[in-house]
């Protein structure tokens, strides 16, 4: 597999350069941020994920990424994705290192719409799980991710809209929703710039 990381850090303005934002038409709409965390692990590179813990208001039990809610303290969105890294898994923000940012993402059930920053971290760490937050951290090798007999689309109907779900299966596990489109998003890039 080639050198994502060392790829990616040198041609990020080709992967990351014009992301598409959406702007808040419905107030109703929760603005939030997720870290994409990255780190390279036994010649693979691997993407951190969370299991949410079924405690909290949003999403539960469901596998995302570390991040969450805008708060009015946060002076920006990346300020929250590494403010609810901090929170939910004991990441600092000086440990991270981040490499761009990713289309918006909207959630098709809750009324989110998610920013996604791209990050390496480094490998080992003693993360510091919220038990509140966080039942568990999950780390897929992107080889895993690039497997197609792991990635799967399916039909659904949403408020009598149809639609095509993406999802990605790992060890058991079921990434959907934003969290498989987020995924699929930056494998998308990577490819396709590669």
């Amino acid at each position: 597999m080639y050198d994502l990381i060392n790829y990616m850090k040198s041609n990020l303005k080709q992967i990351f350069y014009s992301r598409q934002k959406i702007y808040l038409e419905d107030k109703n709409m929760l603005v939030s941020a997720v870290l994409i965390p990255l780190f390279q692990k036994d010649n693979d590179y691997h993407v951190l994920l969370t299991r949410r813990s079924n405690q909290v208001a949003h999403h539960k039990g469901q596998i995302s990424f570390p991040g969450g809610k805008q708060s009015k303290r946060d002076s920006s969105l990346l300020d929250t994705a590494l403010r609810e890294c901090w929170e939910e898994i004991g990441l600092e923000p000086k440990d991270v290192e981040i490499l761009g940012e990713l289309d918006d993402v909207i959630t098709l059930t809750s009324g989110f719409i998610i920013t996604p920053f791209v990050a390496i971290i480094p490998h080992p760490y003693e993360f510091t799980i919220n038990p509140f937050e966080i039942d568990e951290i999950i780390y897929i090798p992107f080889s895993s991710l690039l497997e197609k007999s792991n990635f799967k689309e399916e039909p659904l109907i949403i408020e009598d809209k149809y639609t095509i779900t993406d999802y990605y299966i790992y060890n058991g596990n079921i990434i959907w929703g934003a969290t498989a489109r987020i995924l699929k998003q930056l494998l998308d890039e990577l490819n396709s710039s590669n």
